[in-house]
């Protein structure tokens, strides 16, 4: 019988490939399963299992458990020990009160962005803030939010510091939620002009690099959010925030 040759350690570039694939596929589930909880699909409050995740965004259990850490520390999933994985509710207080947060870090990144972008950069956002003018009130809140986590993603790359990308976007998630909410079920009608607005006054500052332009235009940006509050505190059906509220309702 002929003995099998012995197989050795898998090549350099054949392990960094694998090693790549992994990470990416947890990055994807990532994204997957943040859409999934900015656009409520996944309910504030609801309580799920890997399985479900692994079903609701097609991806295998590994890149899974690894996306479910990241989005735990970002306090947008809650482990339950012996009751599985909850996504965590909508507590206004608590979110108003990040909104303090969000402001001086959205200051600190419009500071450095107007000051730092490169040229390849800013004719990004002047394309984004171009076709934001052109297609007007004929965007969808959807096509928005895409359009939103690019200009963070934009932003936060022209300051040159990583380190923000991982501290601002679980609170970007929590205030892309928000925003769907209020414009989705407590104010559909109203639509998003004014959200609109105040992203393009943010572009048009970076891009002419106008500092304190920038800065003032974020602040408006988050004095709009906070109003949210105030409305969604009166005008919305409690179980929307957590679902588990309309179970014992029920029950």
């Amino acid at each position: 019988m002929t003995k099998q040759p012995k197989l050795g350690p898998r090549p350099v570039a054949e392990r960094a490939a694998a090693a790549t694939s992994r990470v990416n596929l947890s990055d994807v589930a990532y994204d997957r399963l943040e859409e999934l909880i900015v656009t409520c699909a996944l309910r504030p409050g609801l309580f799920l299992s890997i399985q479900d995740l692994q079903d609701h965004t097609g991806v295998g259990r590994t890149p899974i458990h690894q996306a479910v850490s990241r989005l735990a520390s970002d306090t947008l999933i809650i482990i339950r020990p012996r009751h599985g994985l909850q996504i965590a509710p909508v507590e206004l207080p608590r979110e108003r009160t990040l909104l303090r947060l969000r402001r001086d870090m959205e200051r600190f990144v419009v500071r450095l962005a107007t000051e730092r972008a490169s040229a390849a950069q800013r004719a990004q956002l002047a394309q984004i803030a171009a076709t934001l003018r052109r297609r007007a009130d004929r965007m969808p809140i959807g096509e928005f939010n895409q359009f939103d986590r690019q200009i963070d993603h934009l932003l936060i790359a022209a300051t040159g510091e990583a380190f923000l990308e991982h501290t601002l976007r679980p609170l970007h998630t929590i205030f892309r939620r928000i925003g769907w909410i209020y414009h989705r079920w407590v104010r559909p009608t109203e639509g998003f002009a004014r959200t609109r607005e105040c992203h393009l006054a943010i572009l048009d500052a970076v891009v002419a690099k106008r500092m304190t332009e920038a800065v003032t235009a974020s602040d408006r940006l988050i004095t709009f959010s906070d109003s949210m509050f105030d409305v969604l505190g009166r005008g919305i059906e409690p179980s929307l925030l957590d679902c588990n509220l309309e179970m014992r309702a029920a029950g």
